[in-house]
This record gives structure tokens, C-alpha cells and sequence, in this order.
């Protein structure tokens, strides 16, 4: 982030918890909107301007996985921050897999929430330049490194937040092998090697590599993955 106060909205039909997050946030020096559903959430995230939502996932009506896969969808990348009850393997793979970019269990410290947050924002603010974004080309595929932007043939394909943290991270280093458990804990905290390579899959398919041979994005063996653009 820069030196502006992030704005978070809190979505939690818990209205204790919900007053409780925005309170505390609030003191933490954030600015705080907060909606009990997904469908007032909408209509805040249409009104004004958020820098990451802190999510319950056990919504009535709209899940919050089901809110964030739409969200997604409609090509809105802003950082979502998953609180919920529901802490097994699947559980997080299904919430990373919609989209979301961290994993927070109930009942959990405050402090560690604080301490996610900002480490979202850091890894997802964009860096201020005067310069021009550096891009990537590989293929018929050309990756703003600086703004996460993926197109082919000046057509934009859709990247969620934990795509554009892997693809920055290996562009950043190319043909440097990264291990699953550093892809992984650069997504976020509690991340498993298994929700690393279900993002990889996923990313692959968009950039039209082989699951097979890969083009772009190799295995390496006994390490993990590397971003070979001239391979």
C-alpha cells in the first residue's frame, strides 16, 4: 500500500462480530464500511472504493464463496480475506479456488487478522512508477508484470489475485524454480502445497499450456515450479 489508509469492508451477517471487526479495525487506523449480506456488499463495493473485503463464508442466501466466485466473474480482482468456521484442506482449496486471496479460521486473534491484512495489501498494492510497466512476452501472451494484467491479441484474460501473485512472482524470476511451500506462503498463510498446484492447473489452462508438456510453466522436479518464457 501507499500512505493512504486502506479501506476495508467487512461482510459478516453476525452483527456482534461484524461491529466487533469494524470497531477494531477502526482503531487499527483503517477506514471500515461493513454489509451483513453479499447483496449489500455490492451495492457498497458499487458505491465507493475498498482496498480489500474481509468475508465470512457462511452466509445465508449468497455464500461468501459464492459471492467471490461472481465477483471474480464480472472481473473484479479486489483482495478478499475469508473468515469462517470451516478449516479443512477442502474447505481452504474451495475458498482459494473461488478466488479468495487468504484463509482466516473462527475463532481467530485479532492481531493475526491485522497482521493478514496488511500483508494482502502489501502484496497486491500496485508499485508507484514514472516509469512504463515492464511486460512479459511469451507465446502469443504478453504479462504487465507491474499491473497484473494478462492479454493475448490485445484481448485481457481474466487472472484472479492468487493467478496474478503466482504469475508476478515467477516473471519476477524467470526460469528460477520456486517450491511449493514458497508459491505458498507468498499467496498467504495456511496454504497447502495441494491448493499451490490446483492455482498452477488453473493458471495453466488460461495461459493454453499443456497439463502434460508444459510450455510456459514447468515442473521441476523434486522443487516445484518455473516460468520458462523461451522455452
Amino acid at each position: 500500500m501507499t500512505d493512504q489508509i486502506a479501506h476495508v469492508l467487512v461482510v459478516d451477517d453476525d452483527r456482534r462480530l461484524r461491529e466487533l471487526l469494524t470497531k477494531f479495525l477502526k482503531d487499527e487506523g483503517f477506514r471500515v464500511q461493513a454489509a451483513a449480506t453479499a447483496a449489500e456488499a455490492r451495492i457498497q463495493l458499487a458505491s465507493q472504493s475498498f482496498d480489500v473485503v474481509v468475508l465470512d463464508v457462511m452466509m445465508p442466501g449468497e455464500t461468501g464463496i459464492e459471492f467471490t466466485t461472481s465477483l471474480r466473474e464480472a472481473g473484479n480482482q479486489i483482495p478478499i480475506l475469508y473468515l469462517t468456521a470451516k478449516d479443512t484442506v477442502d474447505d481452504r482449496i474451495k475458498g482459494f479456488d473461488s478466488g479468495g486471496d487468504d484463509y482466516l479460521p473462527k475463532p481467530f486473534e485479532p492481531a493475526e487478522l491485522i497482521s493478514r491484512l496488511k500483508a494482502i495489501l502489501r502484496r497486491l498494492a500496485p508499485r508507484t512508477t514514472t516509469t512504463p510497466a515492464s511486460e512479459l512476452v511469451f507465446g502469443d501472451l504478453v504479462f504487465c508484470v507491474e499491473e497484473g494484467i494478462l492479454r493475448r491479441h490485445e484481448e485481457q484474460i481474466f487472472l484472479s489475485s492468487t493467478e496474478i501473485i503466482l504469475l508476478r512472482t515467477m516473471a519476477l524470476s524467470l526460469r528460477q524454480p520456486f517450491s511449493r511451500q514458497d508459491l505458498a506462503q507468498r499467496i498467504g498463510h495456511r496454504v497447502t502445497d495441494r491448493a499451490v498446484d490446483v492455482q498452477i492447473t488453473r493458471l495453466r489452462k488460461k495461459i493454453g499450456d499443456d497439463s502434460k508438456q508444459p510450455r510456459f510453466i514447468q515442473t521441476v522436479r523434486h522443487i516445484g515450479y518455473a516460468l520458462c518464457p523461451d522455452s
